[in-house]
């Protein structure tokens, strides 16, 4: 096993967990954003700004780009947890510099598109291609944290 914390396999995981891990913490304040310019939100505690009740009501409601913004930050809880997860487990196993960097890399350039898909919207098939793509990497990783454990 390498040295592990060392490596630049290690260093370089380091940068791309970052990149996309600082990509979902964004999505709050994106969608904060659209809760604020859309006057809609899921609290009353959040309608502090409106003059009369009615107001209040008014803005206690659903609003489809607020949602598509929490659709799209949820599936990046799903998608990126597991590949930082899976990405350091990867990073112990010794793989190969380029291998390495060709896994993170296409896992964050998917999730930096799978966003721009969600969020603009952008026609399918796009969204689903860029989720396959992560998805694929992280299964290619998780394949080789398998194949070199010692049971």
């Amino acid at each position: 096993m390498p040295s592990g914390i060392d490596s630049e396999v290690f260093l370089a995981f380091s940068t791309y967990a970052t990149i996309v891990v600082l990509k979902m913490m964004l999505m709050s304040p994106m969608t904060a954003y659209f809760r604020f310019t859309r006057k809609c939100f899921a609290n009353v505690e959040d309608t502090g700004m409106a003059k009369t009740p009615e107001d209040k009501k008014r803005m206690l409601r659903v609003d489809p780009d607020v949602e598509r913004v929490r659709r799209c930050h949820q599936n990046d809880l799903e998608n990126i947890t597991p590949f930082v997860v899976i990405g350091l487990l990867y990073t112990l196993t010794g793989p190969d510099l380029s291998t390495a960097l060709l896994h993170f890399r296409v896992f964050v350039g998917s999730r930096l598109f799978h966003t721009v898909a969600y969020v603009l919207p952008l026609r399918q098939p796009s969204r689903g291609l860029a989720w396959m793509v992560g998805m694929g990497a992280t299964f290619s990783m998780a394949y080789r944290v398998l194949s070199t454990t010692h049971l």
